[in-house]
């Protein structure tokens, strides 16, 4: 999945398998896509692993099913 890696880019959005958003792309920091501040609930970084990425579809990172959702992020 590491071709998916060099793909996710600022700004795309992250949604759930079913698209739910979850939250916006800030950058990618080691082998995390660290989520921005300003679209989190509780105003903090939250940070989901590369390997939980499905697919990658139309500027929107896709994730695996199951993938546990940070608390605080978008997803409700």
């Amino acid at each position: 999945m590491m071709f998916e890696k060099l793909r996710i880019r600022e700004h795309m959005e992250v949604a759930t398998n079913t698209g739910q958003h979850v939250g916006t792309v800030d950058e990618i920091e080691n082998d995390q896509i660290k989520l921005t501040r300003s679209d989190s609930k509780d105003g903090a970084h939250h940070y989901i692993a590369v390997d939980s990425v499905d697919r990658i579809d139309d500027n929107r990172v896709y994730l695996k099913e199951g993938t546990p959702i940070p608390m605080g992020t978008g997803a409700r």
